[in-house]
């Protein structure tokens, strides 16, 4: 009895010693450190303590993140590299074409870090820790997060830990995947046009799937090469790795070059609503929130558009599980993939048609969840209809 005693003496003495925090943000990507300086710099979070952990001591250029936009943005002194111009091709296009009033821009992983890291870890009620996070367990008035090295309590947990298993477990949204594996090249003599990014290239061999070249030059000499997929499964490392030597030889010619950095993703597409997962304590953000564009995969850009959001959200006091929007652009995506899940190799001939029939600067408004309902029927009219009718009527049926 006495052992007992002592044994829950020393529980309770060391969940007192146990560091709490108002806020924890699981992972420091751009969901975490967005979220994490909105909140730093925001006077009504002065008063309270905010923990940000993350695995990693963010000091290797891990990814790359792009997003078009209109002018000048928050993030331009950041910016690698900018393009007006794009060029997309397959079997029945090849088009070099302006993007105005936008422009495509590429921010490295990086400078996003060195930039926004040292701001974090200056705000006075923010803590910065590194460990892998092994579990997050919510009890009645707190959450306990427990890593690699040390517990913390928390009475709110942001986190953006992805579990595929959320979505895969049910078949009402199919979920396909964004996949790649990018090379950054360097070549001897100069081959690539620097002014001019290829968004989209289908010549590659689609074999049943959706797949496409990615080119970003960041100069004559140098270029990141990104071989992608939106299809439900992923390739072994070596198919990615051919399709790009293949890509190159047959586009660039017989050249010299060096792998300066190498990178791989994969991105979940799908109209899965991982909102209902969240709780008044613990609230996914980034890809674990679907803060993904489902038809497109593009992310970093509407995580910049939803921090501020949450963070406004946050000063009401109003349940957290309240916190999600629904709009008619989510239908567009979801029957979008209801075609790529069930006939994955029409994805090229759908761009190809967006791409050959209307401006680029109209899709990529669309695509942005900013275009009117005129400019939309534009848009959904430009591929052939039958395969998004049968969508249309196997959803409402």
């Amino acid at each position: 009895m006495k052992g007992r005693q002592m044994s829950s003496l020393c529980f309770v003495y060391v969940f007192l010693l146990m560091p709490k925090y108002d806020y924890i943000i699981i992972g420091a990507g751009a969901a975490g450190l967005l979220l994490a300086d909105a909140m730093g710099k925001d006077e009504f979070f002065a008063s309270k303590t905010i923990l940000v952990l993350d695995k990693d001591n963010k000091s290797k250029n891990d990814r790359t993140w792009c997003f078009w936009e209109r002018g000048k943005g928050q993030f331009d002194d950041l910016i690698f590299k900018t393009w007006d111009t794009i060029y997309v091709g397959g079997q029945q296009l090849q088009k070099s074409t302006s993007i105005a009033p936008y422009n495509y821009k590429m921010l490295r992983g990086i400078d996003f870090y060195n930039h926004f890291l040292p701001k974090v870890k200056a705000y006075p009620n923010i803590t910065w820790a590194q460990g892998e996070v092994l579990n997050i367990d919510e009890k009645e008035n707190e959450v306990l997060v427990t890593t690699s090295s040390q517990k913390y309590l928390g009475q709110t947990v942001f986190s953006s830990l992805y579990d595929p298993s959320t979505s895969l477990k049910q078949d009402k949204f199919p979920v396909l995947q964004q996949h790649f594996v990018g090379w950054q090249i360097k070549t001897k003599q100069s081959v690539f046009n620097s002014n001019q990014a290829t968004f989209m290239d289908f010549s590659v061999p689609q074999k049943g799937n959706t797949r496409f070249m990615y080119v970003l030059p960041l100069s004559d000499t140098e270029a990141l090469v990104e071989y992608t997929l939106f299809s439900e499964h992923l390739l072994e490392k070596n198919e990615y790795e051919e399709a790009i030597k293949t890509y190159i030889s047959e586009n660039y010619g017989d050249i010299k070059y060096s792998v300066e950095e190498t990178e791989f993703g994969s991105i979940p597409m799908t109209c899965y609503p991982f909102h209902q997962h969240n709780t008044n304590r613990i609230f996914q953000i980034g890809i674990a929130g679907g803060w993904a564009k489902p038809s497109t995969g593009y992310t970093f850009y509407n995580t910049s558009r939803q921090v501020p959001k949450l963070v406004e959200y946050l000063k009401t006091g109003k349940p957290l599980t309240e916190f999600h929007q629904k709009n008619r652009f989510l239908f567009y995506d979801m029957l979008l993939l209801d075609i790529l899940y069930e006939n994955n190799h029409l994805g090229h001939e759908i761009f190809e048609s967006m791409f050959k029939r209307r401006k680029a600067s109209l899709i990529l408004k669309f695509l942005e969840n900013e275009t009117n309902l005129w400019e939309e029927l534009k848009i959904v009219t430009a591929p052939k209809p039958m395969p998004f009718i049968k969508a249309l009527l196997k959803r409402i049926f």
